[in-house]
């Protein structure tokens, strides 16, 4: 059974409330629930903080033990170097996911200081961006 840690970072917890139309009205509990019935062949993990330290610590714990990590790094994805050296100090592969097409948003939104440091990156598909980033640890 591979093991997944999806990891979420600030504003996040307010998926199905947040700006509904950019994000869309489900709460990700509700989305990690039918993500998990649909791959019961994986032990899907979730983390969801607003602080970058926290983030930091949940991927050094499993960035060593997991066989993937799906990372929603919210507005830090733009001026985060220490969640960029985290992800490329572990050996876990990470895939950089984003419910929005973030280059068709704000200028600011466009750079991401973690996509080099990434296996991939996925974004613009609603939630469905987490299970195409499931997908990828699945068939590899």
């Amino acid at each position: 059974m591979k093991k997944i840690q999806i990891i979420n970072g600030p504003n996040l917890n307010l998926l199905g409330v947040r700006e509904p139309s950019v994000y869309g009205n489900h709460s990700f509990e509700t989305y990690l629930d039918e993500l998990k019935m649909a791959y019961p062949q994986c032990g899907i993990f979730y983390f969801q903080s607003n602080i970058e330290g926290e983030m930091i610590n949940k991927i050094h714990e499993t960035g060593f033990c997991f066989d993937g990590i799906i990372l929603n790094a919210g507005a830090y994805t733009h001026t985060s170097i220490a969640l960029r050296d985290a992800i490329a100090a572990v050996t876990t592969p990470v895939v950089e996911v984003h419910i929005s097409n973030v280059h068709s948003r704000e200028t600011f939104r466009h750079q991401s200081l973690l996509s080099a440091a990434c296996k991939g990156v996925i974004l613009g598909f609603g939630m469905d961006s987490y299970r195409l980033a499931l997908e990828s640890f699945i068939r590899s």
